[in-house]
């Protein structure tokens, strides 16, 4: 166990970090395969700029790398560029 006052803080804010980025990073993924089965593409249309900003919010938080949000968001607008 820690022994000073500022280590167990810190591991106490880890804690709270760590469960608060699981949950963001969740959301997300739910949300890119969601917007993945998506057959019509006005709706593709109206989910992609809330799913592309997740994906911006997790990079700038470094959840995830700014390189994986880029090559997400540019599978993604490919995908929607593919249907009908």
């Amino acid at each position: 166990m820690a022994n000073h006052k500022s280590a167990i803080k810190r591991i106490r804010q880890n804690d709270s970090r760590r469960l608060e980025n699981k949950y963001y990073a969740r959301t997300t993924r739910n949300a890119v395969k969601k917007l993945r089965t998506t057959t019509e593409k006005a709706a593709a249309e109206a989910q992609y700029p809330a799913v592309a900003s997740m994906l911006d919010k997790l990079a700038k938080k470094n959840v995830i790398h700014k390189n994986k949000a880029s090559n997400l968001k540019a599978k993604l607008s490919q995908y929607m560029n593919t249907l009908a």
